[in-house]
């Protein structure tokens, strides 16, 4: 689907909402719940566009980082979790910041599809 430049700079927008409210959920929780909300509101307006990759990209970091989180907070008593949240913690920085910085690159997330290979 084409979008025009209008639509395109609106649901960029959106998606910078997205990595803002997940990177304050480092502050307070509630914000990464209310990012994964407006992703899956606004992710059928994306479909087609290259912010898809980026809304995709936005909910993998949210779930994969939930998931991370709760075995690391349950593996605490038997000491494995001190290692694993911290490894979380980083990764999900990097996660949002390389979201963050490729999109105001204006560069889609997954490029595979097309032959090219970030990294």
């Amino acid at each position: 689907m084409n979008f025009d430049e209008a639509q395109q700079q609106e649901l960029k927008k959106y998606t910078y909402s997205v990595y803002i409210l997940q990177a304050l959920s480092f502050l307070t929780l509630i914000t990464g719940i209310l990012g994964l909300i407006v992703n899956y509101i606004k992710y059928d307006d994306v479909r087609g566009s290259w912010l898809e990759s980026h809304f995709r990209w936005q909910k993998a970091t949210f779930w994969y980082g939930l998931l991370w989180s709760i075995l690391g907070i349950l593996t605490t008593p038997i000491l494995v979790g001190y290692l694993v949240l911290p490894v979380v913690t980083i990764w999900l920085i990097y996660r949002i910041a390389r979201g963050w910085i490729y999109l105001v690159d204006g560069k889609e997330m997954y490029l595979e599809k097309t032959g090219e290979k970030h990294e």
